[in-house]
């Protein structure tokens, strides 16, 4: 009897930075490992460069969890978080940074920020903390939607 394959999903990761490379840099680390917690889980990137322009993504689209760069020209990822609360089922926001330091990561879990990713990416971080995201993502949403 063969075995019945169970079929991927795919889930999207919305990237907001300036810099081309951070964009690609998470599609690498995403392509680079399968997460071990759920194998038949696939992510796509969409990427765009500023608050405004994710914002009008994040309104179209139903995506669970957001890296934002530190620093986004005249806004930054403080920008972003509190703009998120405007969308029906607000994404987690993850700041990636390259000096992702004690004050960062203290600033970013006290407003709200989900994590913090250090620079250069580690595949299976990247992994491992979008995956926790998604997941605690969708039990928020799915005990919001219940009562």
């Amino acid at each position: 009897m063969a075995a019945v394959e169970t079929p991927a999903t795919t889930l999207t990761v919305l990237s907001v930075s300036r810099q081309p490379e951070d964009h690609l840099a998470l599609v690498n680390a995403l392509s680079a490992t399968d997460s071990p917690l759920s194998p038949d889980l696939r992510w796509e990137v969409e990427s765009t460069a500023t608050v405004d322009s994710a914002m009008s993504l994040l309104q179209k689209s139903d995506i669970p969890v957001v890296l934002c760069e530190r620093e986004l020209g005249l806004d930054d990822w403080k920008t972003l978080l509190d703009r998120l609360p405007q969308l029906d089922r607000p994404p987690f926001l993850i700041v990636g940074a390259r000096s992702a330091d004690n004050s960062l990561w203290a600033e970013a879990l006290n407003l709200g920020a989900y994590d913090v990713l250090a620079k250069p990416l580690e595949p299976s971080e990247v992994m491992r903390t979008l995956h926790l995201a998604w997941l605690r993502w969708q039990q928020v949403h799915t005990a919001a939607h219940s009562c």
